[in-house]
Parts: structure tokens; C-alpha cells; sequence
């Protein structure tokens, strides 16, 4: 069997995971703080027909060889952490982070989760919580009598009390962030998971030590480039075209053979 019918294959396989990627994130064009991903190829192995530097006499010495490639494979997904558009709402909750970090939430099995996904709400209990009810850590709870929240561009949360001149401070938002957020695990619903890829969290205080300032009344939209993605989408189409033209040619030069 001809090799080029098995290398064309791996190359209609690589284009349509990274048609996959496409779609994915023209999905997420809405989503609050998604950060658009993409894929990585690489090469498969040689096939070593003639190694380079192979004695033809024994003065001389093949200056190339001959190696030929066996396709390619997805190796690896990125994804791209630059700042999406902010968008004022002039909802008290929703937050948005200029900058790096992430806002900290408890997970259902106890562990923290990561999100730059600041549309949050306040549950029964008066807990600041995600739109999937995951609270908000360090935990903040809102007095039932407050009328107003103010949050401050480092995290400082305060509560208008009736009754009260000065507006009451309860709690502070402490954000997040990796020296690798490349390598976060992303959960679905808006959160990302520490790995050992990604290194252990850095939390403080927004707005210092290399943080983003909270933003009050914004939400994060995508990073998603609507024109890129369709010139991927367009140049991942052509190239599955022509690995798919290289199978029928293969197929073909071999309907040829079988008639010698």
C-alpha cells in the first residue's frame, strides 16, 4: 500500500481536530471570560531509507539520506490568556479583572476552582456565588439589610447599612494567579483546575504584586477574534481538501498498478 494514503489520513484527522478547536471557541463568541484555544502539530516519526552520512564508496558519503515522514499528529491545545473586551452592565456584582488572575470558587467536592467568569450572585444565605452556585473564596457574606455593594479596584468588599454613616467593610477578594495558566485544566462552566502543569496558585489582593484590579459593573467578554477564526476555519477546510485529494490520487496511482 502506497504510504501517502496512510500519511493523508493522519493529516484529514489533524485538520479536523483543529476544525474541532475552531468551532469550540466560535461556540464560546458569548461566553464570559472564555479564552479562545487552539492546537499544535507535530510531526510523526521517519522512516530512515538511507541515513545521511552512509558510505557510497570509500571516499565519499551520502550528504542527505533519504528519510521519509510519516504524517502528522495533535500534540498539544493552548490557549490564549490576553485580556477579553469589558463590557459595562451596572449590575453591583458583576466583576471583571483588568489584568492577570482569577477569581477563586469552591467546587462541589471541596476543592478550588478558577474563573475569570465574574457574573456572580447572592444565594439565600447572602453568599457572593457563581451563576453554578459555587461560592466565592475566600467566602463573602452580604448582611440581608445592605442596600448597596461597593467593591473597590483591590478586592475591598463594603456594604451600605440603614442607619450607618459609613458604608461597612465585609471582606476582601483575593484573586489568583499560575506562573503556567497555559496549563489549568479547563472543568467546563467557566472553571479551570489547578494542575501540575499549570504550578501551584499565587493568591493576594488585586490591584498589587502583578494582579489585575477588580472592575465593578463589567463582565470579561471572549477573547474570540471572530475574523480569525474564520480564516482558520477557511485554511483548515483547504487543507482537509487536499489531503483528501492526495488519498484519491494515491487511490488512483494504485487502480494504475493493478492494471500493469
Amino acid at each position: 500500500m502506497l504510504r501517502s494514503l496512510w500519511i493523508a489520513k493522519t493529516g484529514m484527522e489533524g485538520q479536523q481536530t483543529k476544525l474541532d478547536s475552531v468551532a469550540h471557541n466560535l461556540a464560546n463568541v458569548g461566553t464570559n471570560g472564555f479564552k479562545r484555544g487552539g492546537i499544535v502539530f507535530e510531526d510523526l516519526m521517519y522512516q530512515n531509507l538511507r541515513p545521511a552520512g552512509s558510505s557510497t564508496s570509500e571516499q565519499s558519503q551520502l550528504p542527505t539520506g533519504l528519510q521519509v515522514g510519516l504524517g502528522v499528529r495533535a500534540a498539544a491545545s493552548t490557549r490564549n490568556f490576553s485580556q477579553g473586551a469589558l463590557t459595562g452592565t451596572g449590575n453591583n456584582l458583576d466583576l471583571a479583572i483588568k489584568g492577570s488572575g482569577f477569581f477563586q470558587v469552591q467546587l462541589p467536592d471541596g476543592t478550588t476552582g478558577y474563573t475569570r467568569d465574574g457574573a456572580f450572585q447572592v444565594d439565600a444565605a447572602g453568599q457572593i456565588v457563581t451563576n453554578a452556585g459555587y461560592a466565592l473564596q475566600p467566602g463573602l457574606t452580604v448582611p440581608a439589610t445592605a442596600t448597596a455593594i461597593t467593591i473597590s479596584a483591590d478586592g475591598t468588599v463594603s456594604a451600605t447599612i440603614p442607619g450607618q454613616v459609613q458604608a461597612q467593610a465585609i471582606g476582601q477578594i483575593q484573586l489568583a494567579n499560575f506562573i503556567n495558566p497555559a496549563g489549568l485544566d479547563p472543568r467546563g462552566g467557566n472553571v479551570f483546575a489547578e494542575t501540575a502543569a499549570s504550578g501551584t496558585a499565587t493568591a493576594g489582593a488585586a490591584n498589587s504584586n502583578g494582579l489585575g484590579a477588580v472592575q465593578q459593573g463589567f463582565l470579561e467578554g471572549s477573547n474570540v477574534n471572530v475574523v480569525e477564526e474564520l480564516v482558520t476555519m477557511i485554511a483548515t477546510q483547504r487543507a482537509y481538501e487536499l489531503n483528501s485529494k492526495a488519498i484519491q490520487t494515491s487511490d488512483q496511482m494504485l487502480q494504475r498498478l493493478s492494471q500493469v
